[in-house]
């Protein structure tokens, strides 16, 4: 069986990188870590599920990014694969906002950046725990 996924989806380099060692120094090799910059390179990740539906999957994505935001492409992800956990990672999402797209969809999560270790790991953890990853 393959690893589940976390997938980090932002246009700032160094957010994506500086995330991916976070969660990699917590988590190890429980899950298969992947990086885009952007909604077009996620889909590039998503389609290397071969196939498989990718239902182990979980994204982090930012709000504001050029060509599509970052709840437009959650939006597309859900419609596609509703299975997959959504956390959104924002520094410019305001309340009413966030209000209108978890209407839209079920957003696991939204964290704000700067955001802090703890939230990441919490959002992590209780949004793959039912993806049944042996301790």
């Amino acid at each position: 069986m393959q690893k589940p996924t976390i997938l980090c989806v932002d246009d700032e380099k160094f957010i994506l990188e500086t995330l991916k060692k976070q969660i990699r120094y917590i988590f190890g090799e429980k899950y298969r870590y992947e990086v885009a910059e952007s909604a077009e390179e996620a889909w590039e990740v998503l389609e290397e599920f071969d196939g498989h539906r990718p239902a182990r999957c979980l994204i982090f994505s930012d709000y504001l990014m050029p060509d599509v935001r970052g709840d437009e492409f959650l939006i597309q992800v859900h419609e596609k694969f509703p299975e997959i956990i959504k956390v959104m990672l924002t520094g410019q999402v305001d309340s009413y906002t966030l209000e209108q797209l978890q209407e839209k969809l079920p957003l696991h999560r939204c964290i704000h950046k700067p955001w802090s270790l703890q939230e990441i790991i919490e959002a992590v953890e209780s949004g793959t725990a039912d993806f049944g990853i042996p301790e």
